[in-house]
């Protein structure tokens, strides 16, 4: 609105010099309509048209001539579409242009010989008019275009922020849920159990409650570790962000479940398994899931199988019980997300993940992952190695041969010996 009146002063003061006061009274109009342009850019840009036409039928040669219809188109075109800011510039140049090729004339003074020349005058100014206009309206569409690209980065900035989000709440969640299931389903265990024993041996009673001591401790050092990532003033370090809390391990998480009084065999079949971070966590949760159902629901169980089968690049998990009887209902203590729980774990490896009855009865579990590509077939190749060394020394091998209470079974798919303990 600034701009316009200053562009409009010159011409103001010259018509009010010669006596026509209406051209201030337009001019202040259209300035004041300049204000709503924002608002109401349609409306406004049709009340400058009209506005515009007067003046130039007031006054065809003045300097400031459609200078308003400039700011009204381009917020016209920074509102809204492209075919309809075009449509709106045709419209409101017609009047204008009409003007200029039927009733335009130059003054005598100005020397172009009567004719054609003189004519052609009115049609250049109307041509000239148009593409000022249509410039002004290509600005506005620009700026329009720029505003939504910018509008999209931020839409998307805030999309990926929100999805880093839920990723991240998911993976708390997950590691919640694996934890505190585990953990109070073997805390529980251990609770009976000691209940049992107390009386017909106090000594007893007391190793079971002390494992169920050190359970709830290995419990909260594992809550701590997943909730201490949200405190964002902590550094990783500080807030003890690690793959597996320190006393994980795959032993170890075998032996709780024996202590929790759960009759586990384990059979590992291939070479060590790959020392990714994230690839033995999947491994470690998968397999404390799965046990951790089969001591929650399972009945009459009296055997628990647990094989570990590495064929490069796939790995191997199953879990399966021989439990039998009646099928009750048992409250969770968890959030009754586990089996998703595994499959995500599983699909980051290009794995899956199979639930559900074993065929002689009891449950079965099967997950299929693939190791990471860092992990090598080193293992495997050295464990097929030695062994062909031995064959080749002076004795014969006989399998299975029972060594220090665990049986070497040898695998012809894997080339690899397989230890199986209990």
């Amino acid at each position: 609105m600034v701009v316009y009146l200053l562009a409009s002063v010159a011409v103001v003061v010259a018509q009010l010099l010669v006596g026509h006061p209406l051209h201030l009274v337009l001019t202040i109009v259209s300035a004041a309509a300049l204000m709503f342009r924002r608002f109401r850019p349609v409306a406004v840009v049709a009340l400058l048209a009209v506005v515009e036409t007067a003046l130039l039928l007031l006054e065809p040669f003045a300097s400031n001539t459609g200078l308003s219809l400039w700011f009204g188109l381009y917020a016209v075109a920074v509102r809204r579409t492209r075919a309809f800011s075009f449509i709106t510039t045709a419209a409101v140049s017609l009047p204008l242009i009409i003007v200029f090729v039927f009733f335009f004339e130059l003054p005598q003074d100005v020397p172009l010989p009567a004719g054609p020349e003189r004519a052609l005058a009115g049609v250049v100014t109307a041509v000239v008019v148009l593409l000022s206009n249509v410039i002004a309206t290509g600005i506005g569409i620009g700026v329009r275009r720029d505003r939504e690209h910018e509008g999209e980065l931020r839409a998307w900035a805030e999309r990926n922020a929100r999805l880093a989000s839920v990723s991240e709440r998911n993976r708390i969640a997950r590691e919640m849920h694996d934890v505190v299931a585990h953990s109070l389903t073997v805390m529980i265990a251990l609770s009976d159990g000691a209940a049992v024993v107390v009386r017909r041996s106090p000594e007893r009673a007391a190793e079971v409650l002390a494992d169920l001591s050190q359970t709830g401790r290995m419990a909260l050092a594992d809550m701590r570790r997943v909730l201490g990532v949200l405190h964002q003033d902590s550094p990783p370090e500080t807030a003890g962000r690690r793959p597996l809390p320190e006393h994980a391990g795959l032993e170890a998480l075998f032996e709780g479940f024996r202590t929790a009084g759960l009759p586990l065999a384990v059979a590992t079949t291939g070479p060590v398994l790959p020392a990714d971070p994230a690839f033995a966590l999947a491994v470690y949760r998968i397999l404390q899931e799965s046990l951790t159902n089969v001591l929650r629901y399972g009945r009459a169980v009296s055997r628990v199988q647990v094989q570990i089968v590495h064929l490069h690049p796939v790995v191997r998990l199953t879990v399966s019980d021989d439990g039998g009887g009646p099928l009750v209902a048992v409250a969770s203590v968890g959030t009754g997300q586990g089996i998703i729980g595994m499959k995500e774990r599983a699909s980051i490896f290009s794995g899956t993940v199979s639930a559900g009855p074993g065929q002689a009865g009891g449950w079965r579990v099967d997950a299929v992952l693939k190791c990471p590509a860092s992990g090598g077939t080193n293992g495997c190749a050295e464990v097929a190695s030695a062994t062909a060394a031995v064959r080749r020394a002076a004795r014969p091998i006989r399998w299975p041969e029972w060594t220090g209470g665990s049986r070497c079974c040898w695998s012809t798919t894997s080339g690899c010996c397989g230890w199986v303990s209990g």
